[in-house]
């Protein structure tokens, strides 16, 4: 099915409530059940997953915490090392990849992305559910080794020509590159089968709403 009719055919699943683990944080008393230790939220690039993740995070930073990934591409303006994300070395991130040091990782588009291990000991520290802003084969990877303490959220465009209106607006790719993002778009949509949940993001304030309820009930 191609990615124009997609979103309007794919039903909204929700999983039953059920506690976070031990060593976690509490949930808010405003909703019906605690969140899942580990929440992943997916989408193509220019679908809205990372406005719709700093506003749930917050409106809620004493139930959630953000999961910084590591990355080799560049710094973009008004990214800060240690909170967007790790800015490493191509040499420094196959180091962590030889020593076990990321939970997951994937090659995109030349640059690699991935979360340290740390990440999950740093949420238990801090008696808090950690919430992901990673591409969907990392998502995958999440509920492969955790698959009773995730929680997998797919954000979908309404259509293409929305997708590629977004990724245009931004001036921040040329043409070839955004046309190799709308070409990864087609794999992205048919892996979000595999998640738990599908919100399609053609109303930002009702894609936040549906997003917060899914996560907290």
């Amino acid at each position: 099915m191609g990615l124009r009719r997609w979103a309007a055919c794919q039903p909204f699943k929700k999983n039953p409530p059920l506690p976070a683990g031990e060593g976690w944080g509490e949930g808010s008393s405003v909703f019906s059940h605690m969140p899942k230790p580990l929440i992943v939220i997916s989408a193509p690039s220019g679908a809205g997953k990372t406005t719709i993740t700093k506003r749930i995070l917050a409106a809620h930073p004493g139930e959630l915490m953000f999961s910084v990934s590591a990355t080799t591409r560049a710094m973009r303006p008004g990214e800060r090392e240690g909170v967007d994300y790790f800015f490493l070395t191509r040499e420094k991130f196959e180091e962590l990849i030889r020593a076990g040091g990321l939970i997951e990782y994937e090659e995109i588009f030349g640059n690699y992305y991935g979360t340290p291990t740390e990440e999950i000991e740093r949420a238990k520290r801090m008696n808090k559910s950690l919430l992901f802003d990673i591409d969907v084969k990392g998502g995958i990877s999440i509920r492969t080794k955790y698959p009773t303490e995730s929680q997998l959220i797919f954000i979908a465009p309404p259509s293409l020509e929305v997708l590629e209106s977004r990724l245009t607006s931004r001036e921040t790719e040329n043409p070839e590159v955004i046309a190799r993002r709308l070409a990864r778009a087609e794999m992205e949509m048919s892996m979000a089968q595999k998640y738990d949940h599908v919100v399609v993001n053609d109303n930002l304030e009702a894609a936040v709403n549906e997003v917060e309820r899914l996560i907290f009930g």
